[in-house]
This record gives structure tokens, C-alpha cells and sequence, in this order.
């Protein structure tokens, strides 16, 4: 199994000032090779790939070598690699008829990855050290660690992230072993909605905190303080800084959340089962052309908001992954129809929903909670895909 570990880094001001400087050396390298490519491609029709400018870099870090010869190697592949694997999004959603979004220019940059550890980089580089552990980058030094759990399995690549004023080590590791949990016999489906984060089939609620709401007038004011605020400016950087914190901060509310909710399925039940949600389209912006302007756009505006305020999105990847580590089964299913349909006699009809909060069956007369009549739905659906799987 793969998972990753993520870690405070502590710094000293120098190697703070180093790690700056390696994120822009990096994205001066990206955009460099970005304009590469579009200049090659628009003067001579030449595409221009991953292995051709790959191979430049030799002759590249020989010009500079007080700025790119600085760093790894390894982590300037890394980072050609990430452009090329934009490029190939980028085709794809051409294929697939998509609004294909080509490749941008890179403002800035908050991740550099090492992808094998022990080239330009070594996680543990002063084992000897028992009261502290070190992570060694290529042109920075020994960064101590703030090592809050156990690193399993065996490390493969290692990225320094950026996050407002924070650094981070993240490790991905393979051959993470597995903590089975004891099995529980119990079943659950679930219901994702914006007035609970989450509704199970047995009747209960995960509430949805709506963090970004609850800090919606902090931001406002600290957003309103950025635009008054001087292009290029001491202060300005400042404002910036300032609000990137409060966007961290409500994110890992967010994730914090998630990652106890999901918990809590993952401890209960030994096979859960979701909806499978297409968010990205559910989300898209209803607001249409000039020629066909879309309808209740402010309302489809606040929606679109209260969904991705809730998460839900990250709480399935979380929801996933832990149910995976822990050895149990999750399902997901198309939930189409599922807010409609009596779990009692099977009726789907629009007027069965009466409000966002009731279902009451036109055809047999069932009253529940409409969240509640949805999530059993949802666990039914799944358990007939499981059957029919076996079978």
C-alpha cells in the first residue's frame, strides 16, 4: 500500500532563505521550458517534450551555476515532468471535447519534489541524532523535522511544500502495511448534503461546520485590506501573507474535519457505501454568455459555494483511503433517483420531496427524513452492485 506522511519542518532562517530560493529557481525553470515549448511550437511547428528538454539541462545548469547548478538534478526532472504532464491534461481534455485550459505561466511555486530519496535528498540524514530528525535537500542542508508519528514503509520520493508561512516534508511510501481493523458486521449507506456534511442510513448526522462561512468576515476585511495595498510593496506582502494564513487556516479546519468523520465510518461499519459524485460539474458556474445567459445564477452561486465549503470532495478521497488502510469496503454508486424513491415501496417521483428536509411518499404514504430515505437508498443500491460482483 502507498501512502504519504506530512511534516512540519523547523528551519533555521538561513535554510529558510535557501528553500525560497530553490521554489524560484524551480519555477523560473518551468516557465522557462513552457515558453520553450510555445515558442518552438508557434515559429517552427515544433512540439517540443519532456525528453528533449530533459537533456538540455546539463547545458543549462552549466550557464548558471549560481542559480539552477544549485540544486538537485533529480528535483529539475521532477519539475519538467510536471509541465509535461500538463501538457498532457491538456490534450486530453482537447480529445475528450473539454474546455481544454492550455498550460499557464507559474506566479509562484510551493512544491519542489526529490523523486527518489537518496538523490539530492535523504529523509533521517542524522540518524545519530535519537531527539530530532533531519531531512537533507541538495543546496539547503540538514532541516530538522518536526517527526509527530511513525514513518512506515519505505520512502520513494520527497517534496518540500510551502504553505503561507510553513514549511512542509512530504513523504510518499510504498509497502505501507495495512491496520485491518476488527470486523464490525455492520453496513452503512451515506448521503453528502450541504445542511449536514453527512447523513447514514441508520439516522444520523455528521454536521457541516462551514468553515470558510464561519471566516467569511475575517477575509473580507483582510481581502479588502490587500486591495488597498500598494503593487510591489513591503505592506502588500504583508496583506498577502496574511490572508494565504486564513485560506490555510480554514483548509485544514476542513480536512481536520473530514479525517475525524471519516474516522468514525471507517471504526462503525465494515462496508460503506456513497454516492458517486461528479462534483467538478455539479459546481460548474450556471452564469452562461451573453447570448444565453444562464438562470438563477446568484442562487446555483450560493450553492455552488455551500458544496465546496462542505468538502465534499475531500472528505471522499479521506473516507477512501481510510477505508482502504483499514481493510474495509467501500462502494460507490450512481445516486441518481435515490432522493426520490421511497425506501418503503420503491415510488420515484419529484413530488415525494416535499421540502430539502421531508420525503413523504405520494404512492404508499412513508414519511423520513428525506437525507435518511436517500442514504438507505444509497446502501441498498450498493449491496445489490456487491451481489451481483459476486455472482
Amino acid at each position: 500500500m502507498r501512502r504519504t506522511f506530512k511534516f512540519l519542518l523547523r528551519p533555521t532562517t538561513k535554510q529558510a532563505v535557501a528553500l525560497a530560493a530553490c521554489l524560484e529557481e524551480h519555477r523560473r525553470l518551468y516557465n522557462a521550458a513552457l515558453e520553450h515549448r510555445r515558442t518552438a511550437y508557434r515559429k517552427a511547428g515544433v512540439t517540443v517534450r519532456y525528453g528533449d528538454q530533459s537533456a538540455e539541462l546539463k547545458h543549462i545548469r552549466a550557464d548558471d551555476p549560481d542559480g539552477q547548478a544549485r540544486w538537485s538534478f533529480s528535483s529539475q526532472q521532477a519539475t519538467l515532468r510536471r509541465l509535461d504532464k500538463a501538457f498532457r491534461a491538456f490534450f486530453d481534455r482537447v480529445k475528450a471535447g473539454r474546455s481544454p485550459g492550455f498550460p499557464r505561466f507559474k506566479g509562484r511555486f510551493d512544491t519542489v519534489e526529490w523523486p527518489k530519496d537518496g538523490d539530492g535528498c535523504r529523509w533521517d540524514s542524522q540518524p545519530h541524532h535519537p531527539a530530532a530528525t533531519f531531512v537533507r535537500l541538495q543546496g539547503v542542508g540538514h532541516v530538522r523535522v518536526h517527526r509527530h508519528r511513525l514513518v512506515l514503509g519505505t520512502v520513494k520520493t520527497i517534496s518540500v511544500k510551502w504553505e503561507g508561512s510553513r514549511w512542509f516534508v512530504v513523504l510518499s511510501c510504498d509497502d505501507v502495511p495495512a491496520g485491518a481493523l476488527p470486523t464490525t458486521g455492520a453496513v452503512v449507506g451515506i448521503d453528502m448534503g450541504v445542511a449536514w456534511l453527512v447523513t447514514t442510513s441508520d439516522g444520523d448526522h455528521i454536521e457541516n461546520q462551514r468553515h470558510l462561512a464561519a471566516s467569511a468576515d475575517r477575509l473580507t476585511v483582510a481581502q479588502r485590506d490587500l486591495a488597498h495595498k500598494k503593487r510591489g510593496s513591503g505592506r502588500r506582502r504583508k496583506a498577502v501573507a496574511g490572508l494565504a494564513a486564513l485560506h490555510a487556516k480554514v483548509r485544514r479546519q476542513r480536512f481536520d474535519r473530514a479525517h475525524k468523520a471519516a474516522l468514525a465510518l471507517v471504526r462503525g461499519y465494515d462496508v460503506i457505501v456513497c454516492e458517486d459524485l461528479r462534483i467538478a460539474g455539479m459546481t460548474r458556474s450556471a452564469s452562461g454568455t451573453l447570448d444565453a445567459p444562464g438562470r438563477n445564477v446568484a442562487q446555483k452561486s450560493g450553492l455552488n459555494r455551500s458544496i465546496l465549503d462542505a468538502g465534499w470532495g475531500v472528505f471522499l478521497t479521506i473516507l477512501s483511503h481510510k477505508a482502504e488502510s483499514a481493510g474495509r469496503k467501500l462502494i460507490a454508486v450512481n445516486p441518481a433517483g435515490t432522493s426520490r424513491t421511497c425506501a418503503r415501496c420503491g415510488h420515484c417521483a419529484k413530488e415525494n420531496r416535499t421540502t430539502q428536509a421531508e420525503f413523504w411518499c405520494t404512492a404508499c404514504g412513508h414519511e423520513a427524513h428525506a437525507d435518511v430515505n436517500a442514504a438507505i437508498n444509497i446502501l441498498r443500491a450498493g449491496l445489490a452492485l456487491q451481489d451481483a460482483q459476486a455472482a
